[in-house]
């Protein structure tokens, strides 16, 4: 964002309902503009009808020589629970895409986080599904074409591919309508803070799971109290495990159903060994983040009145610093290249270009490295969260990144060497 466009982002950040029909009138008057052209370092490939979602896994095999991927049965759209999101990958052989492979269906997913699909582990893949009614996964051998069904929806698996974090996705899908699924899963809708729902940690192996952290012990030892949210309903999502797997982080929510625009976010930790939360020290706001394997999170947070790209250097949450700013303004979704070097993208700009950035902690300088066309048919509207981020992510290697977007016309999903 220029200064001007900051100045307006700052004053109206706590009006997210003005915050975006501000946003969409501005970006109208550039509309009447010729599309700019596209910008890529290197050539972009696009596998048309298909995309991945979110950006805190990884869909390539731990070998590189495979990328999961979602295939769309229907046109834009909500989807519904009769519609199909077919499951599968692609072989990726020199760098380009190969042959692509069903390994399954879903008919629990959305746009923006598909059906929650990743490696679990060297050897399974895992995703969310629905069975009579009720929300399921199911863990896929890749190599012995065997399924198995886990009695519980999961949104993390651990890289071990034991055990994977799980939390209420109809409680989601009330607080934040397009994250969710449309499934009743002991929610309790009807209570804001419930000692009986929040984050599980369940077994991959015998199929159980546990509650290890309720919203009442949240809202009892968290900093959300500070605002006032009295008639807000109060969730869990964003979960991950750290690479060593000690650790699961979580950011934890509070929305007024009456006015979903508006919510208040904290990043928490819990540790696994010693069963404690830490709480980050941000003011109201936390989007998105992920983990290095030094046990270290990038996330876009508020410090103060500022939002930025923040890395927190320990998994306590309470020694940080931020990063490329403020070369990088706005919100963004990150993957880390190497330790010391991610990647992240931007939100459509007032031309609709959305465009990814190669981050160096060291230097603390963000490189370009593309600037694509998201359409306009493809802005989300009320209720109809359809929009397509970039969502970039990692190969293991790190010199390949996957992203998903619209600059063809259709959602695809993509992928550059970097």
């Amino acid at each position: 964002m220029n200064k001007i466009e900051k100045f307006v982002y700052d004053t109206l950040k706590h009006n997210p309902k003005i915050k975006i029909k501000v946003r969409n009138l501005y970006q109208s008057f550039y509309d009447a503009l010729p599309n700019k052209k596209d910008y890529s370092l290197n050539p972009i490939q696009a596998k048309e009808g298909y995309f991945f979602g979110f950006h805190d896994v990884s869909p390539f095999s731990y070998d590189d020589t495979k990328i999961l991927a979602n295939k769309l049965t229907i046109p834009l759209r909500m989807p519904n629970k009769k519609d199909i999101l077919e499951v599968g990958y692609f072989d990726i052989k020199n760098g380009k895409f190969g042959e692509y492979t069903k390994i399954g269906e879903s008919r629990a997913w959305n746009y923006h986080k598909g059906c929650r699909l990743q490696w679990a582990g060297e050897d399974h893949v895992i995703f969310n599904d629905a069975e009579g009614g009720k929300l399921v996964s199911r863990l896929y051998n890749i190599y012995k074409g065997i399924t198995k069904t886990i009695p519980f929806p999961i949104d993390t698996a651990s890289q071990c591919g034991k055990f994977a974090t799980s939390f209420s996705y109809g409680r989601l899908e009330m607080t934040m309508p397009g994250y969710g699924y449309d499934y009743e899963d002991e929610s309790f809708k009807d209570i804001k803070i419930t000692e009986a729902t929040g984050l599980f940690i369940g077994s991959l192996e015998d199929g159980t799971r546990e509650l290890v952290v309720n919203l009442q012990e949240l809202n009892d030892k968290g900093g959300l109290e500070q605002y006032t949210i009295e008639d807000a309903h109060q969730y869990v999502t964003h979960s991950l495990f750290s690479p060593d797997g000690r650790y699961v982080s979580f950011l934890y929510r509070a929305t007024i159903v009456e006015d979903i625009m508006k919510r208040w976010t904290q990043l928490v930790v819990y540790d696994r060994e010693t069963k404690k939360l830490h709480f980050s020290p941000t003011n109201e706001m936390v989007s998105h983040y992920v983990w290095n394997s030094k046990n270290q999170i990038i996330a876009y947070s508020r410090i103060g009145e500022k939002d930025s790209h923040v890395l927190f250097e320990e998994p306590t949450l309470q020694k940080h610093r931020r990063v490329a700013y403020p070369q990088l303004n706005s919100d963004g979704h990150q993957s880390f290249i190497s330790d010391n070097v991610f990647v992240t993208d931007t939100y459509p700009d007032k031309y609709r270009m959305a465009k990814l950035y190669k981050v160096d902690l060291d230097s603390n300088k963000a490189t370009l490295l593309a600037a694509v066309n998201s359409l306009k048919k493809f802005q989300s509207k009320s209720y109809r969260h359809w929009c397509c981020d970039l969502h970039p992510r990692m190969n293991r290697k790190g010199d390949m990144v996957c992203f998903d977007s619209v600059h063809t016309g259709e959602r695809a999903l993509c992928a550059m060497e970097i």
